[in-house]
């Protein structure tokens, strides 16, 4: 394996002479990868466009979405690394996320649903992805389709606990490859939690503006509220 500009010389002089030693074939598979840009040009201190993953981190990006971000493009195809791309890998993997937390609110216990058939499909379009020439991107559309068919299903109120089990149990094991979805929610402060229970307190009472008020501070807070049928989740900004 190596970078796609070490095909010539380097790897060709190391079959010569390699199989000139040993009378051996040297090595069955090669992987080359193409080039990382910056901004479309090719990375360099020179050009004052070069930056280690300790940068990144200096200015505050997650590191879950930067590994997204460099491994969601196939190995042989040139990715261009903007901060704008960067920031819509920490939109994607912020969705993964929250799929991941829905799946864990929901408490039906009748399915309504053959979820074993659907799991075992996105399971084989995955490996048959990764099969041809380690094809991420594809292998990503799949389980974005599977994530799109789920949530409908959710929507319609057709999941139950352990579906929602299984489903996320699959996600884990796409998980071994991808390494973005290990997350721990954190823990309110008691505070945010008086504060959601106003407001819940207040939509029950169809007290919408206080409800409103309160659902504005806790945004300024960083923290969005969504009511679902399940009840409220939350999430961090």
């Amino acid at each position: 394996a190596g970078g796609i500009d070490l095909i010539f010389p380097h790897h060709e002089n190391e079959i010569a002479q390699s199989e000139s030693a040993t009378g051996k074939k040297f090595v069955n598979y090669w992987l080359h990868n193409e080039h990382l840009l910056v901004n479309g040009k090719k990375m360099s201190k020179s050009l004052g466009n070069f930056y280690t993953f300790h940068d990144l981190m200096e200015k505050g990006y997650d590191p879950k979405a930067v590994r997204y971000l460099l491994s969601s493009v196939h190995y042989r195809q040139k990715l261009n690394f903007t901060f704008e791309a960067l920031k819509a890998a920490k939109n994607t993997v912020d969705k993964l996320i929250d799929f991941m937390e829905r799946l864990e609110d929901i408490k039906n216990t009748k399915s309504r649903v053959n979820i074993d058939r659907l799991i075992n499909k996105v399971k084989k379009e995955f490996e048959d992805a990764m099969d041809d020439d380690l094809n991420i991107s594809a292998a990503l559309a799949k389980i974005f389709k599977f994530i799109t068919e789920i949530n409908k299903l959710i929507a319609e109120d057709k999941l139950s606990k352990n579906d929602a089990k299984k489903i996320n149990d699959a996600m884990l094991n796409f998980d071994k490859i991808l390494g973005i979805l290990e997350h721990k929610k954190e823990k309110l402060s008691k505070e945010i939690l008086d504060l959601i229970k106003k407001r819940e307190t207040a939509r029950k009472s169809k007290n919408y503006k206080k409800s409103d008020e309160i659902r504005e501070v806790l945004k300024q807070k960083g923290i969005i509220l969504e009511d679902t049928d399940q009840g409220i989740r939350y999430k961090k900004i």
